[in-house]
């Protein structure tokens, strides 16, 4: 029984990285580019060079980050859609104590920044899930609702009490290079963020298959009822992963100023907190899965880009891809949910 699971899961994933190499070759050839000069330059984008290589990673750890907070979420049936404001939240955070705390010297106020921002945006995230456990508004919602905020108050602060005193574009000043989060490879953009995102992976992954409030996470997302007869707290428990949740999504738009932009501006995340829900969908909650999917996601947006450069192909097909596999993913579970419900009925009327 095991063994044919494998071999099914196997077949239904090649089913699905066929559908998508087709559809994406259609689309390239109604681009009017050639498919194997798109493809060749795809490849080339991403293995080219050790900066474009590098940039994967780059792209990807605030996938990594915002795609795990909305699988620690989706975890206990909390489904976080806000990790776009609270990567908002937590790159507001963030700058202001890297500008304003300047009695911390360089790494423990590039801590405190971070932790500050973490909180920040688990608290944000909290709102949403008090409004769900409390009153049982939709925290779907709440959470798009918030992101409005948070996105329309950043703009707001780059205007008023954050904008650089000596410009007159809506950006902060720039933070200070000791308070930046470096480069780790010479002349690339691989800086010491990603591995901050690859840590919070290896953790989370151990706290929810390793530890007793991890099993208790689950317990509630697959039954809240029968957890709630086990003496577990469902509310306890949706408030500390929107909790934990909203504060991995502000942390990477805290290592998005820290170690990118060096400051804050508007639409800094490039919306990567939309983006996560599909990271997180597609890697089916798992942290582990999460990283390995926005790494690749963001190889396919770093390939795209050079089709686009060269050949004039639209980057947008990428969105495209996913959005299918996603699809795909979704109708393959619903097929496999279908046939075992007609087996459970063909079996009970025998």
């Amino acid at each position: 029984m095991e063994k044919e699971k494998r071999i099914r899961g196997l077949a239904d994933t090649l089913l699905i990285l066929l559908i998508t190499i087709v559809t994406g070759t259609i689309l390239i050839m109604a681009c009017g580019a050639d498919p194997a000069e798109a493809y060749s330059l795809f490849f080339r984008g991403i293995f080219g060079t050790p900066a474009a290589f590098a940039e994967i990673f780059v792209k990807a750890c605030p996938l990594i980050l915002t795609g795990l907070g909305c699988a620690v979420a989706y975890r206990t049936g909390f489904f976080n859609i806000g990790a776009e404001g609270q990567f908002y939240v937590g790159a507001m955070a963030t700058t202001i104590v890297a500008l304003n705390w300047n009695a911390l010297p360089g790494i423990p106020r590039i801590i405190a920044a971070l932790v500050v921002g973490f909180l920040a945006g688990g608290v944000w995230a909290l709102l949403a899930a008090i409004c769900k456990a409390k009153f049982n508004i939709s925290e779907i919602i709440v959470t798009i609702m918030m992101n409005y905020i948070a996105i329309n108050f950043l703009g707001y602060a780059v205007r008023s009490f954050l904008m650089d005193p000596e410009g007159n574009v809506p950006q902060s000043a720039k933070i200070d290079k000791s308070v930046q989060l470096g480069n780790l490879i010479p002349a690339t953009r691989f800086h010491v963020g990603i591995l901050i995102a690859i840590v919070c992976v290896i953790v989370v992954w151990f706290f929810l298959e390793k530890t007793t409030m991890g099993y208790e996470l689950k317990a509630v997302g697959l039954n809240k009822r029968g957890s709630a007869c086990n003496g577990i707290s469902v509310m306890k428990n949706i408030v500390l992963s929107a909790f934990l949740s909203g504060g991995l999504a502000a942390a990477a738009g805290g290592i998005e100023v820290l170690a990118i932009q060096k400051k804050l501006l508007e639409g800094i995340s490039s919306n990567c907190g939309y983006t996560a829900v599909l990271v997180a969908l597609v890697a089916f909650n798992n942290p582990l899965g999460v990283l390995f999917v926005a790494i690749f996601y963001a190889a396919m947006q770093v390939g795209a880009g050079s089709m686009q450069r060269q050949l004039g192909v639209p980057s947008a097909i990428v969105n495209i891809l996913i959005g299918l596999v996603v699809v795909l993913i979704l109708g393959r579970e619903l097929f496999h949910f279908k046939k075992k419900q007609s087996k459970v009925k063909k079996g009970g009327n025998a």
